[in-house]
């Protein structure tokens, strides 16, 4: 429970998720945030979902028992020296947004990451996006550039935003990636109690 006597509790997803995860999702298919034109069937979802989860975590966050957002991290370029990088996304039900929990979901994620070896995370946010462009000035990340008229949705070009933050320690030279199925249950306890209260 928070400070303001709401229980908030952010956690790994898993398959019971799946729907409430896509529906989310869903609130964002007929804008600009999201580039796909057709919102994946709940088996394609959760195959996604499935992928995802071999590697890197996908989180979610619970408001008074209800899933109100979720973020997850993914592969962030294919070749072998890319290996300690990684993309966020991170998408909040509409009428959850700018209650904190994007930065709850960023927050635990990032420590995850950091466990598991990741030196940088990425975001990409497709313009206007205040919101979002908000949630990575806040957590830090610094803006690299703009790719300029990358993506065509809802009648329109539209330009995409790139951010960066550094979460790892450079100076030495990187171990093989963790997997998130072999971090520590007890860090992944400890981070999820902190962005839960």
């Amino acid at each position: 429970m928070n400070a303001t006597g709401v229980e908030t509790k952010i956690r790994m997803a898993d398959k019971a998720d799946c729907e409430a995860l896509r529906m989310i999702y869903g609130q964002y298919i007929d804008t600009q945030v999201s580039f796909e034109y057709e919102l994946p069937s709940e088996e394609a979802f959760a195959e996604r979902i499935g992928e995802v989860v071999k590697t890197y975590p996908y989180v979610v966050c619970e408001v008074e028992g209800r899933v109100v957002g979720y973020a997850y991290a993914h592969r962030h370029r294919a070749w072998d020296a890319y290996d300690w990088n990684a993309e966020l996304s991170v998408y909040v039900d509409k009428n959850a947004v700018s209650e904190g929990i994007g930065r709850r979901l960023y927050g635990a994620l990032m420590e995850i990451l950091a466990e598991q070896g990741i030196r940088n995370v990425y975001g990409a946010v497709t313009l206007p996006n205040e919101k979002s462009e908000g949630l990575h000035r806040t957590m830090g990340f610094r803006r690299l550039g703009v790719f300029s008229r990358t993506g065509y949705k809802c009648g329109k070009w539209h330009d995409v935003v790139w951010y960066e933050k550094g979460i790892g320690n450079f100076d030495v030279a990187p171990v093989p990636l963790i997997p998130v199925t072999e971090v520590s249950r007890s860090m992944l306890a400890s981070v999820f109690e902190k962005y839960s209260k």
